[in-house]
């Protein structure tokens, strides 16, 4: 009976070992660096990923696919120390002049003082819809996952699995909503100091470059846009207006009674800035889903 038990705990182990395996994608075989001239890299057989800055260039990359919904999570380690003037930027974006993006963006900081994530929603090539938060750990010291869950009623922003922020689909009244533009992945390091820290009044340290960010545990549960305007969901290929089909639990989920309590949790503690509470930047009045959210 016990080695019964053994044997049934070792098969359980490694079929969560080989789960874990293919959750965790190959950054070669998701990503291409895109810019940076050598100072992005793919190292540990594609399993980390490196973006540096120095005074001459900054580096970025992006996804081989691109997603119509899906739940896209990335672990992230940031420039540690004195990072001011740089914004290491990790979003969705479509193309062209009436585009919809995602946005997580990470503004350093001077030592000992705290990053601020920033985070944003452009939908037919409008944003302007910021919120900011301190976090509630140093995200330099280690990796943390930064997730984005996008489906056709919610963008979820979460932080290790926490919400943080949830944009509703209110497109029943006026809202617009990206649902209909498939989005790649795209992550940069850049130098901002015009208006990153302190509205760029903390300049960049280039003493202290290159600076350094990295990545890894990228996993997107998603739909993947394929040729004739089609999506493919988990083993179903099918039209645009059924992207559903064979999509994940993710396609359906929203927030419970306990998580929206995190989340509103998380933005009473750590919220610093919110476009919604801001009516000097709308002398007309607040966006309409201020009211609706």
């Amino acid at each position: 009976m016990a080695s019964r038990r053994v044997s049934l705990l070792l098969g359980v182990l490694l079929a969560y070992s080989a789960a874990f395996a293919v959750s965790a994608a190959n950054f070669n075989q998701e990503f291409d660096i895109t810019w940076g001239d050598g100072r992005g890299n793919i190292l540990n057989n594609g399993q980390l990923l490196t973006l540096t800055l120095d005074r001459t260039s900054g580096s970025g990359f992006q996804s081989r696919h691109e997603y119509l919904f899906g739940k896209i999570d990335m672990q992230l380690k940031l420039v540690p120390g004195n990072s001011a003037g740089t914004v290491t930027a990790y979003y969705l974006s479509s193309q062209g002049s009436t585009h919809d993006e995602i946005d997580f963006e990470f503004l350093g900081n001077v030592s000992g003082e705290p990053y601020t994530l920033h985070t944003n929603v452009f939908t037919q090539g409008q944003g302007q819809r910021e919120q900011q938060f301190r976090l509630w750990f140093d995200p330099t010291n280690d990796f943390h996952t930064y997730s984005i869950l996008w489906n056709p009623k919610h963008i979820i922003f979460m932080v290790d699995d926490m919400p943080i922020r949830d944009f509703l689909n209110l497109e029943s009244k006026g809202v617009a909503f990206p649902k209909n533009q498939p989005m790649r992945l795209y992550s940069s390091l850049w130098n901002a100091d015009d208006w990153a820290t302190q509205g760029g009044r903390v300049k960049t340290d280039w003493s202290h470059a290159p600076f350094s960010a990295s990545y890894r545990g990228f996993r997107a549960d998603a739909c993947v846009a394929v040729a004739g305007g089609k999506t493919r969901c988990g083993a179903a290929t099918v039209g645009t207006e059924g992207a559903g089909a064979g999509a994940g639990d993710w396609y359906n989920q929203e927030l419970d009674l306990t998580l929206q309590q995190r989340m509103r949790w998380v933005q009473r503690k750590y919220m610093i800035y919110n476009y919604c509470t801001d009516p000097k930047r709308y002398p007309q009045g607040l966006p309409a889903e201020c009211s609706m959210q």
